[in-house]
């Protein structure tokens, strides 16, 4: 057992920057390491479309952006702390700041934004869209030779 002042990251924390690897751990302001536990999503098919259930908590509706372009439903959380609700006091130590998460999901081309019906209650996010329609194969215009 560590003493509590090495913290969980002890390694991390000694042999970071000496081994330097591009985009291996871009730090966030608001999410820092934990960063990688959000956003989990369950994806159940139904028979007619998707249920996708995204956690989202500690978020507000307004902070919260669902867009679909592309094929593509891209889930945006953004998260900020104004300045302005400075509180008396001195801090000892501040982890909330503000930040940006992102996840994308490939729904199809068919599907558009009128599709997806979306609802936030107890930091879910539950959206529902229907099955982008099957592409049609063109059809083999050669004929097999017995």
């Amino acid at each position: 057992m560590l003493p509590s002042a090495f913290s969980e990251r002890l390694f991390d924390n000694m042999f970071g920057d000496a081994f330097p690897m591009p985009y291996a751990h871009v730090h966030d302001r608001l999410f820092g390491r934990h960063g990688r536990n959000l956003m989990k999503a369950d994806v159940r098919e139904l028979e007619h479309g998707y249920e996708l259930d995204v956690d989202l908590p500690g978020f507000k509706k307004e902070e919260i952006g669902v867009e679909v372009a592309d094929g593509c439903l891209t889930i945006c959380a953004c998260k900020g702390q104004s300045r302005e609700e400075e509180k008396p006091g001195q801090y000892i130590r501040r982890e909330r700041s503000f930040g940006e998460c992102r996840r994308t999901f490939y729904v199809g081309e068919g599907v558009s934004p009128k599709d997806v019906q979306a609802k936030y209650e107890d930091g879910i996010l539950k959206l529902c869209f229907p099955k982008a329609p099957a592409k049609k194969e063109p059809e083999d215009r050669k004929v097999a030779i017995q």
